[in-house]
């Protein structure tokens, strides 16, 4: 859900363009979370995550990230800010990592990734939705994706957006629940066409939530 290549390319409408501006904003809080922009002094709480023995054993994507991999994502997009390839159908996206206040004693400091994507293309509104997000498994069980979907709902109004498309697979249950705790209505459920990159991962279908704002 949070690789932005896309399989389609689609023409950014919905205003999007040339003439996009990143928002700036305020603090992303609620409660002992908070997001923040991708950066270099984030990247050892995010190893330790990723190395945690529940991410080892149950997150075979996020397990074998590396160091190298995650200076080279800050790198690429600075501030967590991509402007996107209107030519590719790539939409402008902001990108946060989830981080745990540590005076509350998490079992890690950083929580996981989410990201939103401002558009809407036919590969976003049908494959990969307007939000993508991970938790890594020692942080599961607090409603962390949720919570972070929430605290980027005004981002989103602030671009327009007046509702959200988020999709998962049919057998990834856990965000399933997260669409519906956040009012999500399951529209349909899609076939992955052959050629398209999440199908080469072995995704072949895809649950479509909309969450009006």
């Amino acid at each position: 859900m949070t690789n932005m290549k896309a399989g389609l390319a689609g023409q950014v409408s919905g205003g999007v363009g040339a003439d996009f501006a990143f928002a700036d904003f305020g603090p992303l809080v609620d409660g002992e979370l908070e997001l923040v922009v991708p950066d270099e002094r984030w990247i050892d709480d995010v190893m330790a995550a990723c190395g945690h023995p529940l991410t080892q054993a149950e997150d075979v994507e996020h397990a074998p990230t590396t160091r190298a991999q995650l200076e080279q994502s800050v790198r690429t997009v600075p501030q967590g800010r991509d402007p996107g390839d209107a030519h590719n159908g790539r939409v402008p996206t902001y990108h946060f990592w989830m981080r745990l206040r540590p005076e509350c004693n998490p079992p890690v400091l950083m929580a996981g990734g989410i990201s939103l994507r401002v558009g809407q293309t036919a590969d976003l509104v049908l494959y990969f939705g307007h939000i993508g997000y991970n938790v890594y498994p020692p942080a599961r069980g607090h409603h962390y994706a949720a919570r972070a979907c929430r605290l980027l709902f005004g981002l989103a109004r602030h671009h327009g957006l007046g509702a959200l498309w988020v999709t998962t697979d049919p057998s990834n249950l856990a965000s399933r629940r997260t669409c519906e705790f956040l009012g999500g209505v399951l529209v349909d459920i899609v076939d992955v066409p052959g050629n398209h990159i999440l199908r080469q991962r072995g995704q072949k279908r895809k649950c479509r939530y909309r969450i009006n704002l």
